[in-house]
Formats: structure tokens, sequence, C-alpha cells
């Protein structure tokens, strides 16, 4: 029996329905000009599913709000021409026996550390902020939260429509929701602020209502959430599992499925005092609802280190941490990033035991499609 035998059993919740447990992580590509996917494109992610892996969350995607992105090659979900692109995508995981999963975005006040320089409307966040003391967008009013909901809402409905499998909300690393939940970045004195994370949850767990009244009861919603943050790697939203059950619990209430719990390394600890469960875990133990587990699985070390160290080389003795996490419970996916970068047939190769075929990931990787 091979390592990741238990791995390759179905997985089903609500609309999403996956021959195993593998997906491909979501990872901004920046290869869509003026916001439509490419064929291209849309070949990279097929061949992601003939790669073995059962389902492919896609690049963070645009919703219909200005702003919503910084980087004019973010690929949109809105608009004829950008859906009609996405469609072909569909099409094309579908068709290999696969599940497509837009993730919908919303960068808030954050600028694009990968296209600092790239023209986009005027950003907004909750007050101001991106960051610590770091300025970025315009303050929201509660009209704008409104117009983000709806915006939100409409994503949805169009993926529901276009027969996508799922969708899931970019609620980590930063970002538009991530940056309501983080008292650093959200000092409002209105509904959507508060001294609490239960108090600062409402934006996300509005939208995950007005997104499920929308879809219906059947239809999978992902929400992402992180501790860390593109500006500030050891931030913390939750500092103990009561605080983490405040932040999590309304987001089930609202209608969330599925929580894909981002961390650089997928084996520490979310909080040491309390056992060795990582944020997959701790979420899947509090709210029972299936996880999502992501973080330098299969490599040496995490994907800020690469970028100031350049190649990472396969590191295989984290899958024996990995199934012993999945066998105890921990979580029921495992979502793989920069392995899936650097060799499509990655999971194909493990399985086999072909280790000396895999291909290193490099920096190079995010530079091109293949």
């Amino acid at each position: 029996m091979h390592l990741l035998d238990p791995f390759f059993k179905p997985f089903e919740c609500k609309s999403l329905k996956l021959a195993n447990r593998f997906m491909m992580a979501p990872m901004s590509r920046y290869f869509s000009p003026g916001g439509v996917l490419t064929q291209e494109s849309a070949d990279y992610y097929r061949r992601r599913i003939e790669g073995g892996v059962g389902s492919v969350i896609t690049e963070a995607v645009a919703i219909d709000r200005p702003g919503s992105v910084a980087a004019n090659t973010v690929p949109d979900f809105f608009g004829e021409e950008a859906l009609a692109a996405w469609d072909t995508a569909r099409a094309g995981v579908q068709g290999a026996g696969g599940a497509i999963i837009p993730q919908l975005w919303h960068v808030g006040g954050c600028e694009d550390f990968n296209y600092p320089d790239s023209p986009h409307p005027p950003l907004e966040s909750p007050s101001g902020f991106a960051g610590p003391e770091i300025p970025g967008g315009k303050v929201m009013t509660t009209q704008d939260i409104d117009g983000v909901i709806a915006s939100f809402v409409r994503a949805a409905c169009d993926a529901q429509k276009m027969g996508c499998d799922a969708i899931e909300l970019h609620g980590a690393h930063g970002y538009l929701f991530d940056q309501f939940f983080w008292d650093a970045t959200n000092q409002r004195e209105d509904a959507f602020g508060g001294a609490d994370i239960a108090e600062r949850v409402r934006f996300a767990a509005e939208t995950v209502a007005a997104i499920r009244s929308a879809v219906g009861p059947d239809f999978a919603l992902i929400f992402r959430i992180s501790q860390w943050k593109t500006y500030q790697y050891d931030a913390k939203i939750a500092r103990d599992p009561d605080e983490l059950e405040r932040w999590v619990s309304p987001l089930v209430d609202a209608g969330v499925d599925i929580f894909h719990c981002s961390e650089r390394r997928f084996w520490e600890a979310a909080f040491p005092a309390d056992g060795d469960q990582n944020l997959a875990g701790w979420t899947k133990r509090i709210t029972g609802k299936p996880t999502i587990t992501v973080g330098s699985v299969g490599l040496d070390r995490d994907l800020m280190e690469d970028f100031v160290a350049g190649q990472s080389v396969p590191a295989l003795k984290s899958l024996d941490e990995l199934a012993r996490r999945f066998d105890r419970g921990d979580f029921d996916l495992v979502a793989l990033g920069r392995v899936l970068l650097a060799d499509p047939n990655w999971l194909q190769k493990v399985r086999a035991g072909a280790v000396s075929e895999l291909k290193p990931y490099s920096r190079e990787c995010m530079d091109v499609l293949h």
C-alpha cells in the first residue's frame, strides 16, 4: 500500500464531487491580458487534472467591483468575453474528470506586490490601511460594503450558472475580508468593526449569507482563511482556540461548507500550547466542517523563503506527516501549490515512486505556463 493511497477515495460536499482528496491550490499567474483568460491558461488547468489531482481552485479572479484587483493581467470573472473564456476552462477541467472552483477576490487596500506599477482603479479598505500603519485604499462607506457584497453575489451566481462545482471566497493573506478580520486594519467604529473578532467577522458573514441566499442550499461554498498576511507573516487573528471559534462559527452559521486553511508550513501547530494540530485541524475540530490543508506540501521550505533562496527541492518526507494528520482526521482535502507549478504530473510520479523524475520548483516557474 502506498503512503498516499488513503487520499485516493472520493469526497462529496453538496455540489462538489471529487475523485480524490488532492486539489490544485489557487496561485496568481498574471497571464490574462485585459482580464481575459487565454486558451493557454485553460490548457494549464486541464493538465493538472490529467496529472492526477481531483480538482482545481483557480487563481484568484476579479469580481465586478472597480478596484477589486490591483493588476490588469488578473483574470476577470465578469463580462461576456471573460466569462466565455472561463467557461472554456471549466469545460476542459470537467472534461478531464475534475472539478473547477473559481476563487473570488477583492484585494482591499493592497497594491499588487508582484506588479506594484500596474494601473488600476482606486482601492478601498475597511479603515484605509493595508497593514499595520501601512496606508491602503479609501475608507469604505456602508454603501461601498453593500456594493461589494452585491458584486460577490453576482460572481457566485455566474459561477453556478456556468456549471462550476463550487466557489471559494479569498478571505486570507491580508486581502479585503482579512482586512476586516484583522484589528490592525479594521479600526471602524460602526457595526463592521469592534474589539473582538466576533464583531469584525460581520462583513464576511453577511457576504456569505447573501451568496447562500442567492445560490440556494446545495451549491458548495468554500472560505479561505489564514493567520499570516502578505505584509506580516507572524500576524494572528486568533491567539487561541476560543478566539478561532468566535471567528469561524459565524461563517458556518452564514453558510460556509468548507474551510481552506492557509499556512506557510502545514506541519506547524496553530496553537502550540494546545497540541500539534494545524489551522485546518483546529477549524475542523471546532466547526465539524470539512477542511483543506495547504502549505509547502512536498517541499523543503515555504514560498517566501523561495523568493530569497531560489530553487526549492522535493522533500517527500513531509508526506509522512501529511498522511499521519489525514489519518487522524485533521482535514479532508489537500491543496498542492508550487509542486504543481513545477510539474503537472507531480502526483502521478510520487504515487508511482518516480521521485527521480520530479521537476524542482524555482521562481522561474512563475514566469511560464506549462
